[in-house]
């Protein structure tokens, strides 16, 4: 092979001219991440089922409504797989919309590694977008493409436009464990600074910033409600610069904040396009997984819609209650097929199965009487009769028993036997799969007799992002249908108050000082975790362990601990109210259900002073203060944790004695409770007074 030639810079020749205006586009089908172990051990994130089709089919759909013409997609691991699917797709056939669609194999590592790995086959004539193998998107290219041509007809340094969504910083696609801050100058659109802080940690407050771009720039924005999909119209000068830093290894935390911070020295500059009303989202995560495929059937993600069947052999219908059916659907006549439900062909449904929030692939046999919530059950999976799945993944050629239950979270790799009667709790993952260097071997313990796997138990290099781990804690019938959908102008995903969004104003001004900043941050954010967890019914422990990692997060107090607690009980014993409960059915079904979630915030059971419980229930009074019938539901509460042996006489009568719970408005509502802490006294004298007698 000839060496080659040195690159052109600037001029170009005329027939290159001609290929600039022809655009290419580079799709990442390797992710270089182990969020979807254990089903990336066997099959590429790529080619993994969003919808009932491979996601890879998400993207390229997107390119081509782009009028993109060359395709270069880049793979690491699996590269064989992701080669006989595009082969045999229809992205292949003369009618294809692409002139190419090329497989590139690397050895690379991370994106840097792929990035530098194509700079030097030098492939890329022009422009080209650069894409995740994951992304699901319906945004128009042409206007930021038009502008970013614009752009560089007037400025050669302005390297690469970012497209970015606008939606909320608490919108439920974006990752829980970090979010990604942009400084722009909105009068020329060009991003000034980025960095990514924690969620929680007082970074999510506080950025460094270089004081000479407050001085350059009369007009500054700080933005944390963009949902970045990494959809990047680059220059080739894109390739160069990574070529020449190998310390570039990530898109965003290495490159985009290392050319940024250089600017000085290298004169580049990174822009941004801005929509407001069109779909992005990428699935990086089992999080966005669950978030997207809700919003795929809600159809937010028009007209990548399961119905618009634009994968070869596939014939979906849109019924009523946005169920998705292809031809060949056995269904019983006393089975029961919810909303948001998509089914695949040739699929048969037993006798009194309940179906609901769930995607069916092709040819499952779902037994007599199962039910199934919320789950994903892909292609040629068997369910036995009587067992429950709810919230979990079933790969393809998976076999779950009779009488078994998969619990949320769980995660059942391809051709996993699960036996009779056995119970996976939610967040194990269960692979048969030798990729794994130890285990691989059959345990019966966790698989159940007659079964077929093992769990699976990530290495410690593995991503461990604990906020989008494997609960898929976005089921709700509500947020599928929600109107917070990423499609939509507004970001609440949860009836809890939004205080003003502070990545909207135009400096660094806050309302309250810096000291209550980062714990005014912990109990909005908390409180949402919890109550979202509530409302989805996740496990106890699942909503605790969030919240501890939380807490550890801000280093934030028990007391701040109890408070988001209660916070989030209120809220949805209130938002019971609202359905039609009764007041006292509501508080009993909330503290009941999630008693265990109370008890981990009281530590002095074993002691006379009652400290924890006291500052519990103040604060439920407080909550309760400005609530309609605050006086009723604070009587509810009080007998209830009392019942259900949370909080100790000694802690009730201690909390009524306490000054501050009769302060103020405080007092205003402690009316109705009275009787009960008069029962409680008397009761109290009385087995005094029979320990008198006894001592006599």
């Amino acid at each position: 092979m000839p060496p080659k030639g040195p690159k052109t810079k600037g001029r170009q020749k005329p027939q290159e001219e001609r290929r600039e205006e022809s655009l290419q586009a580079v799709v990442l089908a390797d992710s270089y991440e182990t969020r979807f172990t254990p089903f990336t051990l066997e099959r590429p994130r790529c080619l993994l089922p969003l919808a009932n089709t491979p996601l890879i089919e998400y993207a390229l759909e997107f390119l081509a409504s782009a009028g993109v013409e060359d395709i270069f997609v880049y793979c690491g691991l699996h590269t064989e797989q992701v080669e006989d699917y595009i082969s045999a797709s229809k992205w292949k056939l003369p009618s294809s919309p692409f002139k190419n669609v090329s497989i590139l194999k690397s050895d690379a590592t991370s994106v840097g590694d792929a990035l530098r790995d194509l700079d030097n086959r030098d492939l890329i004539t022009g422009d080209f977008l650069l894409v995740s193998g994951d992304v699901v998107s319906n945004v128009s290219v042409e206007p930021a493409l038009a502008r970013h041509r614009e752009r560089r007809k007037k400025d050669k340094n302005a390297i690469m436009t970012m497209i970015l969504r606008e939606a909320g910083i608490n919108h439920r696609t974006k990752a829980r464990g970090h979010k990604p801050i942009f400084v722009i100058d909105p009068t020329v659109d060009r991003c000034l600074h980025y960095e990514e802080g924690h969620a929680l940690s007082n970074s999510g407050r506080h950025i460094s910033l270089d004081p000479d771009l407050l001085s350059d720039h009369a007009e500054i924005e700080v933005r944390e409600d963009l949902i970045d999909c990494y959809i990047d119209i680059c220059t080739p000068d894109v390739l160069s610069l990574w070529s020449d830093n190998f310390d570039y290894q990530s898109v965003r935390t290495s490159f985009l904040f290392g050319v940024l911070k250089d600017y000085e020295l290298n004169g580049k500059t990174i822009h941004t396009h801005i929509v407001a009303d069109q779909y992005a989202a990428r699935v990086r995560s089992l999080r966005a997984y669950d978030a997207v495929s809700k919003d795929v059937t809600g159809r937010w993600t028009y007209p990548l819609c399961p119905d618009s069947n634009r994968v070869r052999g596939q014939s979906y219908r849109y019924n009523r209650n946005r169920v998705y059916e292809e031809g060949g659907v056995s269904q019983a006549r006393t089975s029961r097929i919810s909303s948001h439900c998509i089914l695949g062909q040739d699929t048969i449904i037993g006798e009194g199965v309940t179906v609901s929030h769930t995607t069916i692939g092709r040819r499952c046999r779902i037994g007599k009487d199962v039910v199934v919530e919320g789950a994903y059950l892909w292609d040629d999976v068997v369910v036995g009769d009587g067992s429950v799945i709810k919230k979990a993944i079933i790969a393809e050629g998976a076999v779950i028993g009779k009488r078994c239950t998969i619990e949320s979270g769980a995660l059942i790799s391809y051709n996993v036997r699960i036996g009779d009667h056995t119970t996976i709790s939610g967040p194990r993952k269960i692979t048969v799969s030798r990729g794994q260097s130890a285990g691989g071997r059959t345990d019966s313990a966790v698989v159940g007799k007659g079964g077929e796997g093992y769990e699976y138990s990530a290495d410690s290099n593995e991503d461990s992002d604990a906020s989008d781990s494997s609960n898929l804690i976005y089921f709700s019938p509500q947020a599928s249908a929600s109107m917070s959908s990423v499609s939509t102008l507004q970001s609440d995903d949860s009836d809890f108050e939004q205080t003003e969004d502070p990545s909207r104003r135009p400096s660094f001004v806050s309302g309250t000082s810096d000291e209550s900043a980062p714990n005014r941050d912990f109990h909005v954010e908390a409180t949402a975790s919890i109550l979202d967890g509530l409302q989805k019914e996740d496990l106890p422990e699942n909503i605790f362990l969030e919240l501890n990692a939380f807490r550890m997060t801000v280093d934030a107090s028990q007391h701040e601990i109890r408070r988001a607690v209660v916070a989030a009980f209120i809220r949805c014993i209130t938002n019971l109210e609202s359905s039609g409960a009764g007041a006292r059915e509501a508080v009993n079904k909330v503290f009941s259900q999630y008693k265990a979630v109370v008890e981990r915030t009281i530590f002095d059971k074993d002691s006379e002073n009652k400290p924890d419980q006291v500052d519990f229930l103040l604060c439920v009074q407080k909550e309760l203060v400005s609530r309609e019938r605050g006086d009723s539901l604070l009587l509810f509460v009080t007998k209830e944790v009392y019942d259900l042996e949370l909080i100790e006489e000694d802690g009730i009568l201690q909390w009524w004695a306490d000054q501050r719970s009769s302060e103020d408005r405080m007092a205003a509502i402690r009316g109705l409770t009275q009787p009960f802490i008069t029962f409680l006294e008397e009761a109290e004298e009385d087995d005094e007074s029979d320990e008198d007698e006894d001592d006599e």
